[in-house]
């Protein structure tokens, strides 16, 4: 029936693009898009103007979405509104065929939407939206032409057992697609939670991405066990597979579950937070980002070093900014032994003062340390509040002060010096050389 209905409706299309009455509804038509566009214009003005009137202010999930839809529906309602207004005095047969185009439309704009704040960081998202683009439209295509019916009875044909069971290939595109849109729904309200928990005032970074994750894990298993008996599948026929699974992970998969527990460890007990400053084995650099199965130092050079979770938690962190951020820090320094020792710290002490990144309380300070072979080893020690931003620079910058203060006072850097005795030089060793004797004295 519906087949027919949509054959009829592509032949009276046909004799209305041969009347010059097609032109009321090229008309309409174009009027209702181009009043969609200024609405979709306008929804979007007054979203930016929004946004530019509060800075602090974030754009929400479904405002996101809104401005990806807004024309599509816009357009829908219009022309449904033309179709039902013409429908007394013209043919409408344009504006029916406009309405499943403009529904396509503003699905795969949703279901793009959808999966772009579900995988925000997925490189195989902008091929995946052009395939399934393509996908819909030639859906859309073959259910205007009338095709779709026939294409549907092809793929039932197409049969095989799995078990007791007999699937069909059209049963088993139903129910992957299914599955897939429950999943997605699940995704989406994930992407939703998340983006609200995040937006949380007086609630822990690490507790914020805890709720986060575990909210779309349990959205992902309600979806899944709701699009599985939609299908057919009984869902007590995947308890066997369900524990294969756990002895699997048991198994042959500990690391890697090993790396996911740690991973909620860590989130949960805060003992490594984001911006954090740590080194761990030969790593050294700030926390960028807590994953459940890794956690991502950046070095001071921009390297970035994936630790697994794992390892942060069975090995000894060093946490430089866990509980203060200040850090001190010390730089050794030798001098001569002719060399006046008060001045040569009170020197050490003024380079260090100089420095913004140097902090007042506690000041900087200048000890002796040691009496070495070549000089007396002086340690200059200060502290700073910001480890994150490295210490090569105030390091290089209070070395070169000191040396041009200890070059005008003239206070001398020693280098290294051996001296080496000749004892018990051996006698002298005449040598006969032309007849005479030639004698070799010690020098």
């Amino acid at each position: 029936m519906e087949e027919n209905q949509i054959a009829q409706l592509l032949i009276e299309l046909w004799d209305d693009v041969q009347n010059p009455a097609i032109f009321w509804q090229v008309g309409v038509l174009a009027l209702c898009l181009l009043i969609a566009g200024f609405i979709s214009r306008q929804v979007k003005a007054a979203l930016l103007r929004r946004q530019g009137a509060d800075p602090a202010y974030v754009r929400g999930v479904g405002e996101e979405g809104l401005r990806r839809v807004i024309f599509p529906l816009s357009a829908l309602l219009l022309v449904a509104l033309a179709r039902v207004t013409l429908d007394k005095w013209h043919h409408v047969n344009l504006l029916k065929l406009a309405v499943p185009l403009l529904m396509a439309m503003a699905v795969i704009r949703l279901t793009v939407h959808a999966l772009k704040r579900a995988f925000p960081r997925a490189g195989w998202l902008a091929s995946f939206e052009r395939l399934f683009a393509f996908v819909a439209w030639v859906v859309v295509a073959l259910h205007i032409v009338g095709v779709l019916p026939a294409v549907i009875d092809g793929l039932e044909q197409i049969s095989f057992q799995v078990g007791k069971a007999n699937v069909n290939l059209w049963v088993l595109l139903q129910g992957l697609l299914t599955v897939m849109l429950t999943v997605l729904v699940a995704l989406w309200l994930a992407g939703v939670v998340e983006a609200r928990l995040m937006h949380t005032d007086g609630l822990d970074a690490n507790l914020k991405l805890v709720f986060a994750r575990l909210s779309k894990a349990l959205l992902i298993v309600l979806a899944v066990s709701i699009g599985l008996p939609l299908v057919g599948i009984d869902l007590t026929a995947l308890s066997v597979f369900g524990g294969a699974l756990g002895v699997g992970l048991g198994l042959g998969m500990q690391k890697i579950a090993a790396n996911y527990v740690s991973g909620f460890i860590l989130l949960l007990d805060r003992s490594i937070r984001m911006g954090n400053l740590i080194s761990v084995g030969s790593e050294r650099g700030v926390v960028s980002q807590i994953t459940t199965r890794y956690t991502v130092l950046k070095g001071m050079s921009g390297v970035e070093s994936i630790v697994p979770n794992e390892t942060l938690v069975g090995a000894v962190v060093q946490n430089e900014t866990f509980t203060d951020p200040k850090v001190r820090i010390a730089l050794p320094v030798q001098v001569s032994y002719a060399t006046d020792l008060e001045k040569a710290m009170a020197i050490l002490v003024e380079a260090a003062g100089k420095q913004a990144r140097v902090m007042a309380d506690p000041a900087p300070a200048a000890f002796v340390e040691a009496f070495a072979d070549s000089g007396i080893n002086l340690q200059l020690g200060f502290w700073i509040n910001d480890p994150t931003e490295g210490t090569l620079g105030v390091r290089s910058a209070i070395n070169l002060e000191i040396w041009r203060r200890f070059k005008q006072e003239g206070i001398e850097i020693p280098f290294p010096q051996r001296e080496v005795r000749v004892l018990n030089p051996a006698p002298v060793a005449p040598i006969e050389a032309m007849g005479g004797t030639v004698s070799v004295q010690p020098q």
